[in-house]
């Protein structure tokens, strides 16, 4: 391929996606490891890509999400996407963000990337039923590992 066809595949990409996701797809300031999170939830999808979500919660209110991912650029799109609606809801509205938000959100998530946002969505539950867990349960954080 050539310098100019190059150039051109990149300018096409760039004009084919919003401003939105082309921000939460090179975003990368919310991928760390939280030590001891109150929810944490790890998924793999189909395709490879492996997410991990890590949550801070207080007074029944998301102050912190971050994240590990092993992906592509769809699924760290998702993955901040969630993040940034996530932050300083309470937990039930939560449970409110859906494949279908991210999409709408997004506005330009390509149609074969859709796993990726069922992938995040997922693992994201997977922390929030920790977090309601570990609140009727909290003596079992002293024993789970979120490391991933």
């Amino acid at each position: 391929m050539t310098h100019e066809e190059t150039a051109q595949e990149e300018k096409d990409f760039l004009q084919s996606h919003s401003l939105r996701f082309l921000e939460m797809a090179f975003r990368t300031d919310r991928q760390e490891t939280i030590d001891h999170p109150d929810g944490f939830g790890k998924k793999t999808g189909d395709c490879g890509d492996t997410i991990t979500f890590y949550l801070m919660v207080k007074d029944d209110r998301i102050e912190r999400v971050s994240y590990k991912l092993e992906g592509c650029m769809h699924t760290n799109a998702c993955a901040n996407t969630i993040a940034e609606l996530a932050q300083e809801k309470s937990l039930e509205q939560c449970w409110e963000i859906t494949p279908e938000t991210l999409m709408e959100y997004l506005e330009t998530l390509p149609a074969d990337h859709i796993h990726c946002a069922e992938l995040a969505v997922g693992a994201f539950y997977l922390a929030l039923a920790r977090c309601r867990e570990s609140k009727r349960s909290p003596w079992k954080r002293l024993y789970e590992t979120s490391k991933g």
